[in-house]
């Protein structure tokens, strides 16, 4: 198609529609009705002789089409706002949106991100968490960070931290296990999988027949250790995230087993290449992650106490 026959209005339309999984939602970002948004996708589709989405009940999902029109023209988008933002700024500045599971967010990357924003002030960064639970390719994130084993469909991963999982529990509650097996008689708070209490009790040597006793579920390490200062019960959680903590002695570590059930990855889109505020983010970031232990503890503690 030649430039001078691009239908611009419904790119637009389409690309805002694809972030949203909704014409609505497209609709009130480009402050038009609904009915125009639908209108240019239907034009744009009548224009390409394909269907760009699937519509669905509840929202939209994107065709094969779709998804090869989509990573391009929203990173187009992103690029030309980029740009003239410079012209505008008066500066060259990139942004950076980031995507972050919350526990690593408070807890480590927050801390730090003064020192990225002096060493690197052209990035603007914005910071979002989740719970694990985050499209970049709809949400329009440049980067995440994720927990998990590494392989997420469409993205590339780089290896970040490992994260294994230990008890962690009030001092009041420590008090009452002497032995792996009592954590039994206490509430369980745990994440969305359901097999993390029984693999730390295999590997602490409890007999695997013995029953679990009823466990709270939480969508964060943040929300299950705000549940263990209250005394609630006890929680298997990445301890590196909580070394603050522990070492003010708020919680205690009673056991020293511990699982490995997933790290921390860094990942973007294959299709969407690494510009500059990208590969800014991730060296600073692996540097971070190398220093000495105790020179980062030290500065965590400092930053936060």
């Amino acid at each position: 198609m030649d430039r001078h026959q691009l239908p611009l209005n419904a790119l637009r339309a389409f690309e805002a529609s694809a972030r949203h999984a909704s014409f609505t939602g497209a609709a009130n970002e480009l402050c038009v009705s609904q009915a125009a948004v639908s209108h240019q996708v239907r034009h744009l589709e009548a224009q390409l002789g394909v269907v760009l989405f699937r519509r669905l009940p509840r929202g939209l999902a994107l065709t094969s089409e779709g998804e090869l029109l989509f990573p391009v023209l929203r990173e187009s988008l992103d690029r030309l706002s980029q740009t003239l933002n410079l012209l505008t700024d008066g500066a060259r500045r990139e942004v950076l949106s980031l995507a972050v599971v919350g526990t690593f967010a408070a807890c480590w990357l927050l801390p730090r991100l003064d020192d990225f924003r002096r060493r690197f002030p052209f990035v603007d960064v914005r910071v979002a968490t989740h719970n694990n639970r985050v499209e970049l390719a709809s949400e329009g994130y440049d980067m995440a960070i994720r927990y998990g084993g590494g392989a997420w469909h469409g993205e590339s991963a780089v290896h970040l931290m490992e994260a294994p999982l230990s008890v962690l529990c009030s001092p009041r509650v420590a008090r009452e296990l002497h032995r792996p097996v009592d954590v039994l008689g206490q509430t369980l708070l745990r994440s969305f999988r359901s097999d993390e209490w029984q693999t730390w009790l295999v590997a602490a040597g409890v007999d695997s027949r013995l029953r679990l006793p009823d466990s709270v579920v939480l969508d964060s390490s943040l929300a299950m250790m705000e549940a263990v200062v209250q005394g609630t019960g006890v929680a298997l959680v990445p301890v590196p995230m909580f070394e603050r903590q522990l070492a003010s002695g708020a919680i205690v570590k009673p056991f020293e087993t511990q699982v490995a059930l997933g790290s921390y990855w860094l990942t973007r889109l294959q299709s969407h290449a690494e510009n500059a505020a990208m590969a800014a983010f991730r060296r600073w970031l692996i540097e971070q992650l190398q220093e000495p232990a105790c020179t980062a503890q030290e500065g965590l503690l400092t930053t936060l106490g």
